[in-house]
């Protein structure tokens, strides 16, 4: 998205998460992309090393990685059912592509791409408020983590 254009949701956005999972679940397949650097936090939440948390969770795509999905739903291999709840597995360590939803730019490129969004995403038009500096600040995230939580 260019700098220099007005954004249509310049006047703040409302979005609060409900918690329905339909973020991480199909019916599409899709990709969860996850760094290296989270990918070690992954390993190390799950008590694996990395090696076998790649093996047993992660695929590559080109140069890239993704958390695989479970087949046939193409949910995310982290979605699971807890007492009838939809939950991520791994939230504490969810990657940031997951911590950025649904502050995307093709979300965000025009306010017909955020109500498509919001057909399935029912927190979406809803709740807290976002102005559009926190809007622009999630949309352009590359990091959640401190030094500190990663010891470097």
């Amino acid at each position: 998205m260019p700098d220099n254009e007005t954004k249509w949701y310049i006047g703040g956005l409302h979005f609060e998460c409900s918690g329905c999972g339909g973020c991480c679940a199909g019916p599409d397949e899709g990709y969860i992309w996850i760094t290296k650097l989270e990918i070690r936090m992954l390993a190390s939440h799950l008590n694996l090393s990395v090696d076998a948390c790649r093996s047993k969770y992660l695929r590559l795509i080109g140069k890239r990685t993704t958390i695989i999905e479970d087949k046939p739903s193409n949910n995310c291999i982290f979605l699971v059912d807890v007492s009838g709840q939809r939950q991520c597995a791994v939230y504490p360590v969810r990657p940031n592509q997951c911590r950025t939803w649904p502050f995307w730019s093709m979300n965000l490129a025009t306010s017909a791409d955020w109500n498509i969004a919001a057909m399935t995403c029912p927190g979406i038009n809803r709740g807290q408020f976002h102005s559009f500096q926190q809007i622009e600040e999630k949309r352009t995230q590359k990091k959640w983590w401190t030094d500190a939580q990663t010891g470097q």
